[in-house]
């Protein structure tokens, strides 16, 4: 890899982060075929948001391998079916006794998103916490699911629906197979082992911690919510930098956290969420249309995205892994123009 190419990389990401709506930009890339590594910013702490998702469903998996669970347990076995009432109710029925594990990580498990879907009262949890930060407990997002409509019946055929409430109840099956709290579970079997020295989970206990993390945008107005972070835990709340996003996910696609196999399982099947943004199980999908960049096709990649900005991707075609952010909470395309820049130049 030339030191021009390096150079225009460093440009690229120079000129996105003098952008007003982007705070303290952080991106690494590796592509370890050819042994090539860029970073800028890369030791920066951010807020993952939703890449958190992608460590809930690594230990899922691992619990799976040690048949602790498996992808078709039902959730009513596992947490109690008082738990599950009225969590997915559809066509006047109560599916809630009948959703699996694999439903909850595939987002097919028709169960409203208590985060960002509008509750009777028209209004949502993140439309809440962005006019003043909230904290809430499980119990609190499980109350605003019920009340809310849920689209389709469990494992309807090409239905989907991106639901937090499915990853807080990972996070519970998580506590209940290892007999300690999702934070232990993450540190035990992901942190430590792979050695992730800058990664760590924001609760209420380590709320205190919140101005070591870079700064949000809600466009161009600061953003501070370390009530609303500390309160999202597996489905949201991890805090990590662009170098440990790489090593995580390297491990996550290499076999390192769960046996290489199911991989294949979870990235066999993709269902649309929002376009271009697919999911399988447990895993997203980044495919861009050839009509939006016909000159420079986009390569598929697969990982996670989360709604601060922050993207964490790998190109199977290119061996490629970037991690990143920029912070920002209201331009959500913003990372992923970035990522596809980036990337670009690496072709």
């Amino acid at each position: 890899m030339s030191s021009s190419r390096t150079g225009k990389l460093d440009r690229i990401a120079a000129r996105f982060s003098a952008k007003p709506t982007t705070s303290a930009l952080s991106f690494a890339i590796e592509q370890p075929a050819t042994g090539f590594t860029w970073s800028f910013n890369n030791a920066q702490p951010y807020f993952f948001a939703s890449i958190t998702k992608l460590y809930t469903s690594a230990v899922i998996m691992q619990l799976n391998h040690e048949r602790a669970l498996t992808l078709d347990s039902r959730v009513a076995d596992l947490l109690g079916k008082d738990l599950l009432r009225g969590l997915n109710t559809h066509g006047g029925h109560d599916h809630g006794h009948v959703i699996t594990v694999r439903e909850l990580l595939a987002h097919t498990s028709g169960i409203p998103d208590y985060f960002e879907q509008k509750r009777p009262d028209g209004h949502s949890m993140l439309a809440d916490l962005l006019r003043a930060d909230i904290a809430w407990t499980f119990d609190d997002a499980m109350e605003t699911a019920r009340s809310q409509p849920s689209r389709f019946a469990p494992s309807t055929p090409g239905k989907a629906h991106y639901s937090d409430t499915n990853y807080q109840l990972l996070g519970r099956i998580i506590e209940a197979a290892t007999s300690g709290g999702y934070e232990q579970a993450i540190r035990r079997r992901i942190i430590e082992p792979l050695e992730l020295r800058d990664t760590w989970l924001l609760t209420p206990a380590t709320r205190g911690r919140y101005d070591e993390v870079a700064q949000l945008l809600n466009g161009r107005a600061p953003l501070r919510i370390p009530n609303a972070i500390a309160s999202v835990g597996p489905d949201g709340g991890l805090v990590s930098t662009a170098a440990d996003g790489l090593r995580f996910l390297r491990a996550f696609i290499g076999g390192e956290l769960f046996p290489a196999t199911y991989l294949d399982q979870m990235t066999s099947t993709w269902n649309r969420i929002f376009s271009p943004v697919e999911y399988g199980v447990g895993i997203m999908r980044f495919a861009l249309p050839r009509r939006y960049s016909p000159l420079a096709p986009a390569p598929p990649l697969i990982g996670h995205s989360g709604a601060s900005g922050s993207v964490l991707f790998h190109a199977p075609d290119h061996d490629l892994y970037i991690s990143g952010t920029v912070n920002q909470f209201r331009h959500r395309s913003l990372p992923y123009r970035l990522m596809l820049r980036l990337i670009n130049q690496l072709r």
